[in-house]
């Protein structure tokens, strides 16, 4: 080839490859857009260094900016498509707003900033009078209440145990000693109860005990009876015995009674046995039973009516 007619090729070569960048260059500047605008306070007064956030909704692409002395902001070089911009400025507030931006267009979007509030939480409802209350009962009990129902009683209350309803209400040591009391003189009661079942029985077969035959089986399921309810009593005495005892408390009424009793059925139900033992021990030996020991039958039947009159006084309303 001639060397003149290479040199001319090389020259279109290089001329071609440096004006197409940017020849490029200036057609993908030519699809970009510009976004501008004013940052403004509630008053209308312009807002410098406020931080603004361009975010592109399709890419989450964000691209920042700050308002210049007078206000102003300008992001360049954003591809055409929908964008959120906020811009915020401290302690005055922050602003929000959305744009839709064409290519190789200009869009001024002004923000204004707004005091951001903290939400409120709603007020809590006006307490009922009853709420405000120590000890007030609510509107469904009072409902529930409002017509007073008599129901037998099968055991005693607080009430009925001599104690007043103040006492209900003291400091936490002193109401747990009344629910361990309240406790145990339900289970007493309970097994005074169950200890009349043998006592009754041992009652009824105590004159056919004292027949002159020795060993009979009605002497020996006497005799078995009977310390099967002398158990029984103990028991029911020890609950009776070791519940607290509650300073302050007033006997009153049945209970007064009941208690009155209860040293009339309690040196009985000691004696009863003792004499039956000796009884016992006469008619095993052939003798006829003389002495003290002829006294048991009468102690046995004070003690079981002492002890079922005192039943009463706890089970009855008088």
């Amino acid at each position: 080839m001639n060397p003149k007619a290479a040199q001319f090729v090389l020259g279109v070569v290089l001329i071609f490859v440096l004006t197409a960048n940017p020849l490029h260059a200036q057609d993908a500047q030519a699809t970009l857009a510009t976004l501008s605008g004013t940052v403004t306070d509630s008053s209308g007064k312009v807002l410098a260094n406020a931080k603004v956030s361009v975010k592109n909704l399709s890419t989450e692409q964000s691209t920042e900016a700050q308002s210049d002395s007078t206000g102003l902001y300008a992001v360049p070089n954003l591809t055409a498509g929908d964008y959120e911009v906020s811009a915020t400025v401290e302690g005055v507030g922050a602003g929000v707003a959305r744009v839709t931006l064409a290519a190789g267009g200009q869009q001024t979007l002004s923000l204004t900033l707004t005091l951001a509030t903290a939400p409120q939480e709603p007020a809590p409802p006006a307490a009922a009078p009853s709420e405000n209350l120590p000890n007030a009962p609510s509107s469904t009990k009072t409902e529930q209440t409002s017509e007073p129902k008599s129901e037998p009683k099968s055991e005693p209350s607080l009430e009925d145990l001599g104690f007043s309803k103040s006492e209900t209400q003291s400091n936490a040591v002193q109401q747990a000693l009344l629910d361990k009391r309240t406790h145990m003189l339900k289970i007493h009661q309970r097994m005074g109860l169950i200890t009349t079942i043998p006592l009754v029985a041992t009652v009824i077969l105590g004159p056919g005990a004292g027949g002159k035959s020795e060993g009979t089986a009605t002497r020996d399921l006497h005799v078995a009876l009977g310390a099967l309810t002398g158990d029984l009593y103990g028991i029911t005495a020890w609950y009776a015995i070791r519940a607290p005892r509650i300073a302050g408390t007033e006997t009153r009424g049945p209970i007064r009674v009941h208690k009155i009793l209860a040293w009339v059925h309690g040196p009985g139900m000691i004696l009863t046995p003792i004499l039956g033992a000796m009884a016992f021990q006469q008619k095993n030996n052939g003798e006829k039973v003389h002495g003290i020991a002829a006294a048991h039958g009468a102690v046995a039947i004070v003690t079981a009516g002492a002890f079922g009159a005192a039943l009463l006084t706890v089970s009855l309303k008088f």
